[in-house]
């Protein structure tokens, strides 16, 4: 049996338990890397800690991909893939567009999925029914806008400063042709594509975790979202999300040179 929304929410409320009272509190950070800066909270770890607990005790046989926790049985057909924060900067920095992802995978194939924004109320899931949003606003089915041109869409992506050589040639040549370009929201741009409210979203660098539970809710609202050679976006990397077919293929094209 598969899991359905409502175990989603159970889900998200269990990590939401763990993040939000840290949001904007003065919490700790540590660093992971010796070289650079890799932050981690301990908000990441609990909502992390908080989410395997349930499937384990609920699909004790699907496999698990986690950012803080490691991987289990990654060859089961069904495998669950966590971000317990996804923006961890942004959460650091008192920013409202960080998110926890959740995401589930059947033969390597993501299949159901959400993004939640705790301190907003947003919640974004998707299956084979499509994605709907709840939060504020209410409770709708999301559909992406069906911008007609390159020139009429608004851009995201977290940092320009990630590119660099060729990426970031192309990535500015799109850039430059956009109506709009902003910077910063992490999974939040991801959310907003898939509501109908932006065009397009660019980054690289990617990891499984960063994209698991995005593409399901990309997808269900009629979006687009690949690798930047156009395969499967399953394994993170160089990724390309957009709400139309025209926006994706002239914006892909530059990608792809």
């Amino acid at each position: 049996m598969l899991p359905d929304r409502s175990f989603f929410n159970r889900l998200a409320e269990a990590a939401r338990a763990e993040t939000l009272p840290r949001f904007r509190s003065g919490l700790d950070v540590t660093n992971k890397l010796s070289s650079g800066f890799d932050p981690v909270t301990e908000g990441d770890r609990a909502a992390e800690l908080a989410i395997r607990a349930l499937i384990e005790e609920n699909f004790p046989d699907h496999g698990i991909l986690g950012e803080e926790h490691g991987n289990v049985g990654l060859d089961r057909d069904y495998v669950w893939v966590i971000d317990p924060i996804d923006g961890t900067r942004a959460f650091i920095s008192g920013v409202p567009v960080w998110g926890t992802l959740i995401g589930l995978q059947k033969e390597g194939r993501a299949i159901m999925g959400m993004i939640e924004q705790p301190f907003t109320g947003e919640r974004y899931f998707a299956d084979e029914n499509g994605s709907i949003y709840t939060g504020p606003e209410g409770e709708r089915r999301l559909v992406t806008r069906q911008c007609d041109r390159l020139s009429n869409a608004i851009l995201f992506t977290t940092s320009p400063h990630l590119f660099a050589g060729d990426e970031m040639e192309k990535y500015r040549e799109i850039e430059s042709q956009v109506r709009l370009f902003r910077y910063g929201c992490d999974c939040y741009a991801y959310a907003l594509l898939a509501a109908g409210h932006i065009d397009l979203v660019i980054e690289n660098g990617l990891k499984p975790y960063d994209v698991g539970g995005i593409i399901p809710v990309i997808e269900g609202a009629g979006g687009i979202i690949t690798t930047w050679d156009g395969g499967r976006p399953e394994n993170g990397g160089s990724i390309i999300a957009a709400g139309s077919r025209a926006v994706y293929e002239q914006a892909i094209a530059v990608l792809q040179r």
